[in-house]
C-alpha cells in the first residue's frame, strides 16, 4: 500500500453538490485524477461506492484512494529532521519555524540542508512528502506552512490567494514612523540591475501590505506587517520604498547591521478539511 494515498475527510458544502462537483470546486482535484478516482472506482461516500453524479451534503463520509503517481512530485533530498521545530501538525499540515539564514527550498537538486530537505527527512518515516505553500527569504525567520501531500496542495494555493491565510510579521526600520497605521499599495516589479532585488514600479505585480506602528524611539520604529499579497521581498520593498528600510537588510539598508529584524511571527486559516480556525504563533518575537 505504499504506492497508494488515502483521504478521508468530512464534507462541508454548504447546500448539496453533485459528487463531482464537489471534487472539481471544493477539492481542486485535476480533471485527469477525477477521471482516475471514477474509472478505478476509488470513491466512497458514508462507506458506500456511488456515482460520481451522486449528491454528497454537509457531514458526508468521503474517503478518496489515490495512486502516489497520480501526483508525480520532484525527488528532495533528506536533510536534518533534527533541526526541524515544530510548531503545529495534523494529517495534512505542517507548520514550521524557520531559522534565519536558512533557504526555504533548494534552487538546485543536489541542495540537501534547507527547510524543505529537513521536512522530507522528517516525514519519510511517514511515507510522505512536503509541500512549501509559501516561502520565506533566507534571512527572514519564522513561520512556515507545508502540505503533507499534494491532494491538499492546491487547496491551500488557492486559499492564499484568496487571502484566506492570514501571515503577519514583526519588523524594526530605521527612523521614526509618525503615522501610526496606514497600507501601502504599490505593485513591486524585479529590478533590472540587480537579480537579487525588487523595487516598487507601476509596471510591476500588485502588492498590499498593512503596517501599524506598535512603537518608535528616536532612531527606530517597531512594526506589525500584515500581508495581503506574497511578491519576493514585498515588506522590505515597501518599507524600503516609504524611506523606512528595515534594519539588518543588507540588499536594501546596508550598513553595520548584518542580521535583519523581520520574523514571521502569526499564521491564522481555516483548515481546509476540519473548517476548525487554526491559529499559531511563535513565542520568540522580536518585540
Amino acid at each position: 500500500m505504499n504506492d497508494t494515498y488515502t483521504l478521508t475527510l468530512t464534507t462541508q458544502n454548504k447546500t448539496p453538490m453533485a459528487l463531482t462537483d464537489y471534487l472539481k470546486d471544493e477539492l481542486l482535484i485535476p480533471r485527469k485524477v477525477r477521471h482516475f478516482l471514477r474509472t478505478r472506482q476509488q470513491v466512497f461516500v458514508n462507506e458506500k461506492k456511488v456515482p460520481f453524479h451522486h449528491f454528497v451534503t454537509s457531514g458526508d463520509q468521503l474517503q478518496l484512494t489515490f495512486l502516489k503517481s497520480d501526483y508525480p512530485s520532484a525527488t528532495v533530498l533528506l536533510g536534518k529532521k533534527e533541526r526541524l521545530n515544530i510548531f503545529y501538525e495534523d494529517e495534512h499540515l505542517l507548520v514550521v519555524n524557520k531559522p534565519a539564514g536558512q533557504k526555504t527550498h533548494p534552487n538546485s537538486p543536489q541542495e540537501n540542508d534547507t527547510l524543505l530537505n529537513d521536512a522530507a527527512s522528517y516525514l519519510k518515516s511517514q511515507g510522505k512528502i512536503p509541500y512549501i505553500v509559501h516561502r520565506l527569504d533566507k534571512e527572514t525567520s519564522g513561520l512556515v506552512l507545508l502540505a503533507k501531500d499534494p491532494v491538499v496542495l492546491p487547496i491551500l494555493g488557492r486559499m492564499l490567494e484568496m487571502r484566506h491565510i492570514h501571515r503577519t510579521y514583526q519588523a524594526i526600520t530605521t527612523g521614526k514612523i509618525l503615522e501610526k497605521k496606514f497600507t501601502i499599495e504599490a505593485p513591486i516589479a524585479r529590478d533590472r540591475h540587480d537579480r537579487r532585488k525588487r523595487l516598487v514600479d507601476k509596471n510591476g505585480k500588485p502588492a498590499i501590505t498593512k503596517v501599524t506602528v506598535e512603537k518608535t524611539t528616536a532612531h527606530y520604529s517597531y512594526v506589525t506587517c500584515f500581508l495581503l499579497t506574497g511578491r519576493t521581498h514585498q515588506i522590505r520593498v515597501h518599507l524600503k520604498s516609504i524611506g523606512h528600510p528595515i534594519v539588518g537588510d543588507v540588499l536594501y539598508n546596508p550598513g553595520k547591521e548584518k542580521k535583519l529584524a523581520l520574523k514571521a511571527v502569526k499564521l491564522e486559516f481555516c483548515h481546509p478539511f476540519t473548517k476548525k480556525d487554526i491559529l499559531i504563533e511563535t513565542p520568540d518575537k522580536l518585540f
